[in-house]
C-alpha cells in the first residue's frame, strides 16, 4: 500500500467528514487489490504468517507449489498446511532462513525458501529506532527450483556414468582374458576325452558341457552389460509398442511362471507406431518388469497398461508390492543405490539412461505398502528442428 496515502490519512483521521469514509474506504480497498494483483502475477510464492505461525496471506503462486486452498488456509497454523515442514524451520526470530525442500504431492518437485522476520518501525522521528522489537509476522518466499535441480543431477549422474562404464570396461577386460584362457582349456579337454573310452566319455562329458555353457553364460552377462551401460546411439525404427510390451513378457515367461506371478495386460488399441531403438527399449523393459518381480511376494500381481498422454505413447507398470518410502525415492536413480540384498543398483540408472536418449520421461508413483506405478512417456514425434528453406531475397 502507498506508504504515502495511509500517512496522509492517519494525519486527517480526525477531521474526517463522514461523506468522505466511503470514498477513502474506497481507496484503501483498490490499493489492496493493486497489490494483491501484482502478488498474483508472481511466480514466486509469497506466505505471511503471525508471531505465532497462523497464515495471514498467501498469493496463487504459494497455493499451487504446495497444492492449497488459499480461503481455507487463512488463518490456520503453518504446520496443519503444510505438513512436512515445522514451523521452527521457518521463524527463527531475528535470523534469515533459507533451505531447499522436497516436495510429493501435488507432484514431486523441488523447492527454495527464503523466510525474513516483519517489523512495524513506530518510533517517533527523530527518535532512535528501536533494534530491539519483536517480529510482528515473518514473509516466506519460495521458488521452484526443480529444473536447475535436476539439471545439476543430470550432469552429476553423467559425470557417474562415465566413471562406472570405464570401470565396467576394465572389469570385463580383466574377467573376459581368464574366460578365454577357461574356454581354450576346455577345448583342449574336450578333443582329449574323445580319445578315451566311452566310460570316460560318460563320466566327464556332461561336467564340460556344463561348464562350457556356463563360461558362454558368463561372457553373454558380461557383453550385455557394457552394451546397456554404454553410451550408444540409438538406432530408430518405427514401432509398435504394444509388441515390444509382448515381446519382453514373453522372453520373461520363465520368470513370471517361476515367481507365480500374474500378469495382467490392457494394451490400447490403435496407438500410433514409435521410432525406438528396439533392443534398448526392450532392455528397459526387462529391468523394470524384474524390478516389480523383485517388489513382490510370490504370487503377486503385475498390471501392465499402454496408452496415450498428449503427444507421448505410456507403457505403465504396476506392482503389488511394498513400494517406496519417500526418503528412498529421490535416491532410486543413484548408481549401486539398491533396496534388495542382492541388487547391484544399476538397472534403474539404465532404464533412465535409455529413457532420456530417446527423449522420454520416466514417472513414479509410489505407496508404501500398497506398490509402484512406473510409467515411461515416449514421445511420438522426435523432438528435434527442421530447417527451413532460405527466401529468396526479393527483386
Amino acid at each position: 500500500m502507498n506508504p504515502g496515502f495511509l500517512e496522509k490519512l492517519l494525519d486527517r483521521i480526525g477531521r474526517v467528514q463522514p461523506g468522505e469514509i466511503q470514498q477513502l474506504v474506497g481507496r484503501l480497498a483498490q490499493e489492496k487489490g493493486f497489490l494483491e494483483n501484482i502478488f498474483n502475477a508472481l511466480q514466486e510464492g509469497i506466505i505471511v504468517a503471525d508471531p505465532a505461525g497462523r497464515i495471514v496471506y498467501l498469493n496463487s503462486a504459494a497455493a499451487k507449489l504446495f497444492s492449497l486452498e488459499p480461503e481455507q488456509s487463512l488463518g490456520r497454523r503453518f504446520e496443519e498446511t503444510i505438513r512436512g515442514l515445522p514451523w521452527d524451520a521457518v521463524a527463527h526470530g531475528e535470523q534469515t532462513v533459507s533451505r531447499d525442500l522436497e516436495i510429493f504431492y501435488p507432484e514431486n518437485r523441488f523447492l527454495n525458501f527464503y523466510s525474513t522476520p516483519i517489523r512495524v518501525d513506530d518510533t517517533a522521528p527523530g527518535t532512535k529506532k528501536n533494534k530491539t522489537s519483536e517480529p510482528v509476522g515473518y514473509a516466506m518466499i519460495v521458488r521452484d527450483i526443480t529444473e536447475s535441480r535436476r539439471s545439476t543431477e543430470e550432469t552429476i549422474e553423467s559425470e557417474r556414468l562415465s566413471t562406472l562404464t570405464l570401470l565396467a570396461a576394465g572389469v570385463a577386460h580383466e574377467i573376459g582374458n581368464p574366460l578365454n584362457s577357461l574356454t581354450i582349456h576346455l577345448q583342449l579337454m574336450e578333443r582329449r576325452l574323445r580319445k578315451l573310452g566311452d566310460k570316460a566319455q560318460h563320466e566327464l562329458g556332461e561336467p564340460l558341457r556344463i561348464a562350457s555353457e556356463e563360461i558362454k553364460r558368463l561372457d553373454f552377462i558380461i557383453t550385455q552389460f557394457l552394451r546397456a551401460i554404454r553410451p550408444t546411439t540409438p538406432t530408430m525404427e518405427p514401432t509398435d509398442l504394444n509388441q515390444l510390451v509382448r515381446e519382453s513378457l514373453d522372453f520373461l515367461s520363465g520368470e513370471i511362471n517361476n515367481r507365480a506371478i500374474l500378469v495382467e495386460s490392457a494394451l490400447a488399441d490403435g496407438l500410433p507406431s514409435v521410432r525406438v531403438d528396439r533392443n534398448q527399449i526392450k532392455q528397459a523393459f526387462y529391468n523394470v518388469i524384474r524390478n516389480s518381480f523383485q517388489a513382490m511376494k510370490k504370487g503377486g500381481i503385475l498390471h501392465v497398461t499402454t496408452g496415450m498422454d498428449g503427444d507421448h505413447l505410456v507403457v505403465a507398470f504396476r506392482d503389488n508390492g511394498g513400494g517406496i518410502s519417500e526418503e528412498n525415492m529421490a535416491k532410486l536413480f543413484e548408481p549401486y543405490f539398491t533396496t534388495k540384498e542382492t541388487g547391484t543398483g544399476l538397472g534403474l540408472l539404465i532404464v533412465r539412461r535409455i529413457v532420456r536418449e530417446h527423449g522420454g520421461e520416466i514417472q513414479l508413483d509410489s505407496q508404501q505398502g500398497a506398490g509402484l506405478t512406473f510409467r515411461i512417456l515416449l514421445p511420438v514425434r522426435e523432438r528435434q528442428v527442421r530447417m527451413l528453406e532460405a527466401e529468396s531475397p526479393s527483386s
